[in-house]
């Protein structure tokens, strides 16, 4: 088993960290962590653009002029594609942008991006996050002891201290070990986990 060292809010070393290979130091597979950006995209996607035909455009639906004898080309409708405020021919309609992805699939591809943090090397633990107060301040402050700010720092269970110190900073996200997923730890050049985070994924994502 793989093992990092574990640090307090001042960076001070407090101890070792053994982590499970299959979760941390896995294969990292680019296709699985592409699949997963894909499907959560997706996911996102609201699919309301929408057009109307020419049997859906108001008005038109007298014959604009007589069939013969005019000079001009034949026309049912002033509604026809060709005019102008007539309808579209091939416009975008509603959809769902949504694809399946196993679940295994979606396990696989959240240890794959957690292993590539930890094998970039960007990747720390801490022991615990534990500020007196909210403070935007305090925050950036424990970051900038690390030289990191571009990071998504991921803990074990609710913390408003955290949170709200957090939400203010930009390029740094917070989220509980249930809400960690592929997107967010793709985007985020960096990866801050406290001890109890690392306990709960290897929890969930074991084999």
């Amino acid at each position: 088993m793989a093992t990092v060292p574990v640090f307090d809010i001042n960076k001070n070393k407090v101890s070792d960290l053994e982590i499970s290979d299959d979760i941390f130091n896995t294969d990292v597979k680019e296709y699985l962590i592409h699949q997963m950006v894909r499907y959560q995209r997706a996911s996102w996607r609201q699919g309301t653009a929408k057009t109307k035909t020419r049997s859906e455009v108001s008005g038109g639906g007298k014959k604009p002029y007589r069939q013969k004898g005019t000079g001009n080309a034949r026309q049912g409708t002033i509604r026809a594609p060709h005019f102008v405020g007539g309808g579209s021919v091939f416009g975008p309609k509603p959809r769902d942008y949504q694809f399946k992805l196993n679940r295994k699939v979606k396990k696989a591809a959240l240890r794959c991006a957690l292993s590539a943090r930890f094998k970039e090397d960007r990747m720390t633990v801490l022991s615990a996050i534990e500020l007196e107060k909210i403070s935007t301040k305090m925050f950036a402050e424990v970051l900038k002891r690390f030289d990191i700010d571009n990071v998504l720092v991921v803990i074990e269970e609710a913390n408003p201290l955290v949170e709200l110190s957090a939400r203010n900073l930009p390029a740094v996200k917070v989220l509980r070990a249930e809400g960690v997923n592929v997107y967010d730890l793709m985007k985020h050049r960096h990866l801050v986990l406290t001890q109890g985070a690392v306990s709960q994924l290897e929890g969930a994502l074991q084999i």
